[in-house]
Parts: structure tokens; sequence; C-alpha cells
């Protein structure tokens, strides 16, 4: 009888490295991770640009509805907060 060889089995990593599971960026090469990287920095860059341009606009928008509100007499004596019989 011969013995059985163990080919389908990886070496078993020793010491510190056995403890740890590999992960994707120790799989990966350390250009792919940088450039990853990179682009998650680029994506964030511009999700906030984007989030500030709408809080602009928002803002904007508001200050118009003002603005015409502080022109319109019916929204002005709708919205007053003064108590008209006390000056009759």
């Amino acid at each position: 009888m011969m013995a059985k060889k163990n080919r389908g089995r990886a070496p078993e990593p020793r010491g510190e490295a056995a403890s740890k599971p590999a992960t994707l960026k120790d799989l990966l090469p350390a250009e792919l991770v940088d450039r990853l990287k990179n682009q998650a920095t680029d994506m964030r860059a511009e999700q906030e640009r984007i989030r500030e341009e709408e809080r602009k606009r928002a803002e904007e928008a508001r200050k118009a509805e003002q603005k015409r509100n502080e022109s319109n007499m019916e929204y002005l004596l709708n919205n007053s907060s003064m108590d008209w019989k006390k000056f009759k």
C-alpha cells in the first residue's frame, strides 16, 4: 500500500497569520487596493459636493419663497402675530 498524498490541501500557515483569516485586502495587489481607495475618496468627495449643491438650491428656494411671501399682503396679514383688535 502506498501512502496518500495531500494534493488538494494548501499548506497550513503558521504563526500570527494562522490566527487571522485572509482578507480581500491581503489577496489583492497593493496597486489595486490603492486605486480602489482613491476611487472611494473621489466618490465621497463627489457625494459631498452634490449634497452641498442640493443644500444651496434648497436655501435659495426658501429665500425666494420668503421674498415672494414678503410682498404678498394676504400672506402677511394671515401670518401676522399682531392682534389687530387692539388697534381699532
